[in-house]
């Protein structure tokens, strides 16, 4: 027979390792680089953008436009690496908790 009581423990378990999973994210750090390293971004895994490097020898006018799109190019791959590491935060965090139901993917909750 089902057992309520059991069910609802769960769920209860379930939603705080989503919430310690959803706090952790803030401490992954991913970095993406374009221009071989000239620009780089570093995201956290709640997608936010912690900060921005330019190498001093773009900083000419006549290289604004490449700037901007390096820019554009950094920051997109640091929040490539930053998705993936949230959704192996969020992964790991509720292993073992609910059960493997093939099309749940708690990763892409966030």
């Amino acid at each position: 027979m089902f057992d309520m009581m059991k069910m609802m423990g769960k769920v209860k378990e379930m939603q705080a390792k989503m919430k310690e999973a959803q706090d952790n994210l803030a401490f992954i750090k991913e970095t993406g680089e374009s221009g071989a390293g000239m620009v780089k971004a570093v995201v956290n895994g709640k997608k936010e953008l912690i900060s921005i490097e330019i190498d001093e020898s773009l900083m000419t006018k006549e290289d604004k436009q490449m700037v901007q799109d390096l820019t554009v190019a950094a920051i997109n791959m640091a929040m490539q690496k930053a998705d993936i590491s949230a959704k192996e935060e969020i992964k790991k965090s509720t292993e073992g908790i609910m059960p493997n139901i093939p099309g749940m993917d708690f990763g892409n909750m966030f």
